[in-house]
């Protein structure tokens, strides 16, 4: 079993270590009679005791015992799930789609195949039932990198996954108002629908919402496109879109929202529908970026096989195969398929823009990034 690296400590520095600990556990009394302290003896107090802000996170490393285990990295989440899915939400991952092929058997993903057995998981993407929902557990997910959380509907007793929001915990309870506003929260409010108030009785973490309830500049996750969907934008872990702006339309009688304007993380601000679905908060395991495998075969695990160069391959296999030596045959950097692999190749028509886009995301195009 893999144990957490626990770095050794000297003697002396152990007593210092010990003796500032208790400085911190125990109230310090101060003795009306003579001093006895020497030059030898060092006195801690809370006040003299140095600070350390922890401006980072941390990751799980291991010791060394095997070279595997020397470069691992893993977030640090204890508060997952140890046992099994819920097996009535879950199907087991059979056939050849496994190794990357569709349903006439061609390869159409390289670098798929193999791994451990793994079953998918039913994920509710649209969330509109409504009432509230109680979070049973948090659960790990090998096939997404963010985190599951089981809920139990309160009124029915039925059980759904639903995409984590970070820092929530079973116990929690969240619910969705995409099929309207309950007629207790509306009685609660004096029968009147005043945003700010609505905002401050529905816009908590994990609870889902049209994108017209969300206020301005809050991350939400999850994001639906169009008005009776699922979610489509920002379902990976850590991934969060910001509501920057909103349409209305009308008079000052009956004014409503026409459309809603977001900010990915990409940079690309785009337009949704105003009944489109949005979860409060970020997604779960925004650590999980830093993560390090520590040795090839745990790519394997993951259904992932090697990925080999184009220049070692022999020229009827690649475009920059070949040669005697290590040449590409003067030809510029391509995809196997001979597509132009650097220098910004633009593949999307212009007379054919999505109009949903208001602002493209900054491309590279091939040069190199600088900071103003």
């Amino acid at each position: 079993m893999l144990q957490p690296r626990i770095r050794s400590v000297c003697f002396q520095c152990r007593q210092f270590v010990s003796s500032s600990r208790r400085a911190y556990a125990t109230a310090v009394e101060q003795s009306n009679g003579p001093s006895t302290a020497t030059n030898d003896t060092i006195a801690f107090s809370p006040s003299s005791a140095p600070s350390r802000k922890q401006t980072g996170f941390e990751m799980r490393t291991y010791k060394p015992r095997t070279p595997g285990l020397r470069h691992l990295r893993r977030p640090i989440n204890d508060h997952l799930w140890k046992g099994k899915p819920y097996d009535k939400l879950t199907f087991a991952k059979i056939g050849h789609g496994k190794g990357g092929r569709n349903n006439s058997g061609r390869v159409v993903m390289r670098h798929r195949g193999g791994g451990a057995r793994r079953r998918i998981r039913t994920v509710d993407y649209i969330r509109n039932v409504p009432g509230k929902h109680l979070v049973e557990r948090i659960e790990y997910d090998p096939n997404r990198s963010a985190h599951l959380a089981l809920v139990e509907s309160v009124k029915t007793k039925e059980k759904t996954y639903i995409i984590a929001a970070e820092g929530m915990r079973a116990g929690d309870t969240v619910e969705s108002f995409l099929s309207g506003i309950p007629k207790d929260l509306l009685a609660s409010m004096g029968g009147v629908m005043d945003p700010g108030m609505l905002a401050a009785k529905t816009a908590f973490r994990g609870n889902c919402l049209p994108m017209h309830m969300v206020p301005m500049g809050t991350q939400v996750y999850n994001v639906g496109s169009t008005a009776g969907k699922g979610a489509v934008f920002c379902r990976s872990a850590g991934t969060y879109a910001t509501v920057i702006a909103k349409q209305e339309v009308g008079g000052e009688t009956k004014k409503r929202v026409k459309d809603v304007t977001v900010r990915l993380q990409s940079g690309e601000v785009r337009k949704v529908d105003r009944d489109a679905c949005a979860t409060i908060g970020v997604a779960s395991n925004p650590h999980w970026q830093f993560r390090q495998l520590g040795k090839a075969g745990r790519s394997r695990w993951l259904n992932i096989r090697p990925t080999v160069r184009g220049l070692a391959m022999n020229a009827v296999d690649h475009p920059h195969g070949g040669g005697r030596g290590k040449s590409k045959g003067n030809v510029h950097p391509v995809s196997i398929w001979g597509t132009p692999a650097k220098g910004g190749y633009k593949t999307r028509k212009k007379r054919n823009p999505n109009k949903y886009v208001v602002q493209e995301r900054p491309r590279n195009q091939g040069k190199r990034r600088t900071t103003n």
